[in-house]
């Protein structure tokens, strides 16, 4: 067993080196680029949900409660469409600082769990595939299979969900790499 406090190294730069690949993925290659659309006739969309009273939140469209689901009423509502979710922000720029650090965090955490599941079934001293196949599951459980879920419930375009596991694989790869190289000997 190797306890976490002999894996801090592993878990920060592994979470260096995903935060470092993640902005190459999304900002320098072109893999990512055609990810979002423009909304049709955004000023006038924009207007509309602006002298609606739109705050920050996720909205679905159309409502209706569960008993309410079966109303002939919403089924015509669905079959009229659009049918969907927006997550609306606060007003303003992209707080772009506020979410690359709340990803940096997360990336932590993800390092902390697979520290933890690692050096709980990992000797001290185990050589670098050992170390790779069980850090690099843990990653991967957290960092590809997790988007899945925005594809089932969410309705995001599968295209997207599945580039974003394809990333989160790139990512438990070089956090498995990571934990392989830094392991206590």
């Amino acid at each position: 067993m190797v306890s976490l406090t002999a894996l801090m190294l592993p878990i920060l730069i592994s979470a260096v080196i995903v935060f470092v690949a993640s902005s190459i993925l999304h900002m320098v290659l072109p893999f990512h680029r055609s990810d979002y659309r423009q909304l049709p006739e955004e000023d006038k969309l924009l207007a509309a949900l602006r002298s609606a009273g739109l705050q920050r939140g996720l909205y679905v469209f159309p409502f209706c409660t569960h008993k309410d689901m079966k109303s002939p009423a919403i089924q015509e509502k669905y079959k009229q469409g659009p049918v969907g979710l927006l997550t609306a922000f606060p007003s303003g720029p992209p707080a772009m600082p506020k979410f690359l650090g709340l990803w940096f965090v997360y990336c932590l955490l993800i390092g902390l769990f697979a520290a933890y599941l690692t050096g709980r079934t990992v000797p001290f001293g185990a050589h670098y595939p050992v170390v790779f196949r069980v850090a690099g599951t843990a990653a991967f459980m957290a960092y590809s299979l997790g988007p899945l879920a925005n594809g089932i419930w969410k309705g995001l375009p599968w295209s997207f969900v599945l580039k974003e596991s394809f990333d989160g694989l790139i990512y438990s790869l070089l956090a498995a790499g990571t934990f392989g190289w830094l392991w206590p000997r």
